[in-house]
């Protein structure tokens, strides 16, 4: 007899996850939300999809994007003056990792980090940064806990678990992109979103997302299938390490 109940989601929604802890929704600081309006639609769209608090983290690359704590902070509180500031956790930052972040670790410059002291990283997808194990020991000796951006999308990782779980064996931890599951970055991203995600290494998940391209896609796909069973061998710690307000 066929089971009428077989392959039933549990989700038809993001409500698993809860907490978006990356995101580049504050207006006018990168490649993200141009304006208010813009980054109030993008709030507006993804709490629609069961995101219930917010954590905003925009780029901090010197050269480009040479945004610093203050700055972001005046960002911010552009959503805190709107009708969505119970849905901000507080804000961060991805810091690129490079000779410009290293030297504000080296000289203690005020960093904007998330609760409990993690700090976003993230590097070229291209070329690993030769700084990388040096700055994940360094912000740890600073009182920080680093965690990686997506870690699928960074091609020299392709193929090489093994890279990425010694960075987290080094107390780094891993967050993983939502729509990488769903091949929007790519075939190989969704292959190494994959392999992470069966290896039990994946912490953390973000949207990171920038425009309403992405919130189209995460619609469009969340339709399609629930991610939830992706990550049942890792321990996913959005709630338990972001369920409060930022400090």
């Amino acid at each position: 007899m066929l089971n009428i109940f077989r392959g039933k989601r549990k989700f038809q929604n993001l409500d698993w996850m809860q907490i978006d802890m990356h995101s580049h929704i504050l207006p006018g600081l990168d490649d993200g939300a141009a304006t208010l309006e813009d980054g109030l639609q993008l709030i507006e769209r993804l709490s629609g999809l069961g995101i219930q608090k917010f954590f905003f983290t925009p780029h901090v690359f010197q050269g480009m994007y040479p945004n610093t704590p203050a700055r972001i902070a005046e960002s911010y509180e552009s959503i805190l003056s709107s009708k969505y500031a119970d849905l901000a956790g507080g804000f961060a930052a991805e810091y690129m990792v490079d000779t410009s972040f290293d030297s504000l670790i080296q000289h203690g410059d005020s960093l904007a980090t998330l609760p409990n002291n993690h700090i976003l990283i993230e590097m070229s997808y291209i070329q690993e940064s030769a700084l990388i194990e040096k700055v994940i020991f360094d912000l740890q000796m600073n009182g920080l806990k680093p965690i990686l951006a997506h870690p699928e999308r960074y091609v020299f990782y392709h193929g090489n678990v093994q890279a990425v779980k010694r960075l987290r064996e080094l107390g780094c931890l891993l967050q993983l992109n939502l729509l990488s599951l769903y091949g929007y970055y790519g075939s190989n991203e969704r292959k190494a979103a994959k392999q992470l995600c069966e290896k039990g290494l994946v912490d953390l998940v973000g949207s990171d997302a920038h425009h309403m391209r992405h919130i189209k896609a995460l619609e469009h796909w969340i339709g399609k299938e629930d991610l939830w069973p992706s990550f049942k061998k890792c321990n996913l710690q959005n709630q338990a390490l972001f369920d409060h307000t930022h400090a």
